[in-house]
């Protein structure tokens, strides 16, 4: 099943789709990420995550966002108990991510919500969640397309673009990524 879009109306490929408040919020964050949170050891993982959460992050349990990872709008990031966003991993979080119990997302693997609608002459903005099930590994500098869903205990190679859905347990590699046997 295709995930819907939500796009974005722009009257120029100049425009942008997002609010002055919501531009000062991501701004704020940016700031604070790398002032409070970008420099602090591993152990200091709850200081970071209640960054997070002021603003607006939805985190259950304990997951573990290392102090290199990147994330654009947190306001739009849920993480479930012992997931974990690796080292220079990049959520772009300009639609919604989801995080399941135990995933990893390996270094400077990328998940991006965020595409434009290429029929239009304005390349509006686009945005599709992204969910990664529970137990499942995306391994370094994988690539998750918006709209995109990875099922339950599945494994995604390292470098692997992911455009369409990966089913639970299913193992998938290269680019376009293809199931492996």
């Amino acid at each position: 099943m295709k995930t819907p879009r939500k796009t974005y109306e722009q009257t120029s490929p100049y425009s942008t789709p997002w609010t002055g408040s919501e531009r000062v919020r991501t701004l704020l964050w940016e700031w604070c990420w790398a002032i409070f949170c970008s420099w602090t050891p591993k152990p200091l993982n709850g200081w970071r995550l209640m960054w997070m959460t002021l603003f607006g992050a939805k985190i259950s349990g304990t997951p573990f966002v290392h102090q290199r990872a990147r994330i654009t709008h947190p306001w739009n990031l849920t993480m479930h108990d012992r997931a974990c966003l690796g080292d220079r991993a990049n959520a772009y979080a300009l639609g919604p991510i989801e995080l399941r119990e135990g995933c990893t997302i390996a270094q400077e693997a990328y998940l991006c919500t965020g595409t434009h609608d290429f029929s239009s002459p304005a390349l509006p903005l686009q945005t599709a969640p992204i969910v990664v099930g529970e137990n499942t590994f995306v391994g370094l500098r994988a690539i998750i397309l918006p709209g995109v869903t990875v099922g339950k205990k599945a494994v995604v190679g390292a470098g692997s673009v992911v455009h369409k859905n990966v089913a639970d347990g299913q193992k998938v590699a290269g680019n376009p990524a293809r199931a492996l046997p």
